[in-house]
Protein backbone atom coordinates (compact mmCIF):
# COMPACT_ATOMS: atom_id res chain seq x y z
CA UNK A 1 0.00 0.00 0.00
CA UNK A 2 1.53 3.18 -0.78
CA UNK A 3 1.95 5.94 1.35
CA UNK A 4 -0.03 9.56 0.42
CA UNK A 5 2.03 12.22 -0.32
CA UNK A 6 1.75 15.83 1.30
CA UNK A 7 1.11 17.52 -2.04
CA UNK A 8 -1.91 15.27 -2.29
CA UNK A 9 -3.45 15.36 1.24
CA UNK A 10 -2.83 19.27 0.64
CA UNK A 11 -4.91 19.06 -2.32
CA UNK A 12 -7.78 17.07 -0.88
CA UNK A 13 -7.84 19.34 1.87
CA UNK A 14 -8.69 22.28 -0.59
CA UNK A 15 -11.14 20.49 -2.31
CA UNK A 16 -13.26 20.16 1.15
CA UNK A 17 -12.85 23.54 1.48
CA UNK A 18 -15.41 24.72 -0.39
CA UNK A 19 -17.62 21.97 0.78
CA UNK A 20 -20.56 23.08 2.60
CA UNK A 21 -19.66 21.58 6.29
CA UNK A 22 -20.98 24.33 8.89
CA UNK A 23 -24.57 24.03 10.19
CA UNK A 24 -26.31 27.44 11.00
CA UNK A 25 -30.16 26.62 12.59
CA UNK A 26 -32.70 27.64 14.97
CA UNK A 27 -36.19 26.75 16.53
CA UNK A 28 -39.60 27.77 15.20
CA UNK A 29 -43.10 27.25 16.51
CA UNK A 30 -45.67 24.63 14.43
CA UNK A 31 -46.72 27.70 13.19
CA UNK A 32 -43.40 29.17 11.77
CA UNK A 33 -42.63 26.33 10.49
CA UNK A 34 -45.78 25.40 8.49
CA UNK A 35 -45.74 29.16 6.69
CA UNK A 36 -42.07 28.89 6.02
CA UNK A 37 -42.76 24.99 4.37
CA UNK A 38 -45.75 26.57 2.66
CA UNK A 39 -43.43 29.77 1.65
CA UNK A 40 -40.50 27.19 0.30
CA UNK A 41 -42.56 25.01 -2.05
CA UNK A 42 -44.24 28.37 -3.45
CA UNK A 43 -40.36 29.50 -4.33
CA UNK A 44 -39.77 25.69 -5.62
CA UNK A 45 -36.92 25.53 -2.94
CA UNK A 46 -36.20 24.10 0.40
CA UNK A 47 -36.05 24.65 3.68
CA UNK A 48 -31.80 24.93 3.90
CA UNK A 49 -31.34 26.63 0.43
CA UNK A 50 -33.87 28.95 1.44
CA UNK A 51 -32.22 29.86 4.79
CA UNK A 52 -29.01 29.68 2.99
CA UNK A 53 -29.72 32.11 0.58
CA UNK A 54 -31.11 34.48 3.49
CA UNK A 55 -27.87 34.26 5.33
CA UNK A 56 -25.66 35.09 2.25
CA UNK A 57 -27.97 37.74 1.36
CA UNK A 58 -27.71 39.66 5.37
CA UNK A 59 -23.38 39.16 4.74
CA UNK A 60 -23.59 40.68 1.61
CA UNK A 61 -21.99 44.70 2.09
CA UNK A 62 -24.57 47.13 2.93
CA UNK A 63 -26.23 48.90 0.33
CA UNK A 64 -25.04 52.57 -0.37
CA UNK A 65 -27.05 55.13 1.85
CA UNK A 66 -30.56 56.30 0.36
CA UNK A 67 -30.25 58.86 -1.75
CA UNK A 68 -32.43 61.86 -1.85
CA UNK A 69 -34.12 62.58 -5.14
CA UNK A 70 -33.48 65.72 -7.04
CA UNK A 71 -36.80 67.03 -6.51
CA UNK A 72 -36.90 66.58 -3.12
CA UNK A 73 -33.61 68.52 -2.58
CA UNK A 74 -34.93 71.28 -4.08
CA UNK A 75 -38.31 71.24 -2.55
CA UNK A 76 -36.34 71.20 1.04
CA UNK A 77 -33.74 74.00 -0.32
CA UNK A 78 -37.34 76.15 -1.03
CA UNK A 79 -38.46 75.26 2.29
CA UNK A 80 -35.07 76.88 4.00
CA UNK A 81 -34.99 79.48 1.48
CA UNK A 82 -38.82 80.36 2.32
CA UNK A 83 -38.18 80.10 6.48
CA UNK A 84 -35.41 81.54 6.84
CA UNK A 85 -36.48 85.20 4.55
CA UNK A 86 -40.09 85.13 5.96
CA UNK A 87 -39.35 85.06 9.57
CA UNK A 88 -37.06 88.39 9.64
CA UNK A 89 -40.14 89.48 7.33
CA UNK A 90 -43.00 88.98 9.46
CA UNK A 91 -41.26 90.18 12.32
CA UNK A 92 -40.20 93.98 10.09
CA UNK A 93 -36.91 93.07 9.78
CA UNK A 94 -34.66 94.28 6.64
CA UNK A 95 -33.01 91.58 4.47
CA UNK A 96 -30.07 93.27 3.33
CA UNK A 97 -28.06 92.25 0.36
CA UNK A 98 -25.46 90.29 2.44
CA UNK A 99 -27.53 88.85 4.48
CA UNK A 100 -30.00 87.26 1.66
CA UNK A 101 -26.14 85.76 0.57
CA UNK A 102 -25.69 84.15 3.51
CA UNK A 103 -29.19 82.56 3.45
CA UNK A 104 -28.60 81.25 0.33
CA UNK A 105 -25.14 80.14 0.54
CA UNK A 106 -26.16 78.10 3.71
CA UNK A 107 -29.24 76.48 1.89
CA UNK A 108 -27.11 75.84 -1.05
CA UNK A 109 -24.84 73.87 1.30
CA UNK A 110 -27.31 72.10 3.30
CA UNK A 111 -30.21 70.50 1.29
CA UNK A 112 -28.54 67.69 0.49
CA UNK A 113 -27.63 66.48 4.04
CA UNK A 114 -30.89 67.69 4.67
CA UNK A 115 -32.93 65.71 2.46
CA UNK A 116 -30.66 63.08 2.52
CA UNK A 117 -31.01 62.60 6.34
CA UNK A 118 -35.30 62.77 5.81
CA UNK A 119 -34.97 59.72 3.69
CA UNK A 120 -32.63 58.14 6.47
CA UNK A 121 -35.16 58.76 8.77
CA UNK A 122 -38.08 57.90 6.52
CA UNK A 123 -36.44 53.98 5.95
CA UNK A 124 -36.60 53.70 9.37
CA UNK A 125 -32.73 54.83 10.07
CA UNK A 126 -30.87 52.63 7.53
Amino acid sequence: MALVQDEEITERAEERAGFRVITAGTKLNRVESDALEQHCRARGTNQGELIRSLILRELEPSPAPPAASPELVEIIGLRLMLTNLLRPLSQAQAITQERFDAIMTEVRRSKLDIATDLVKKSEGGR
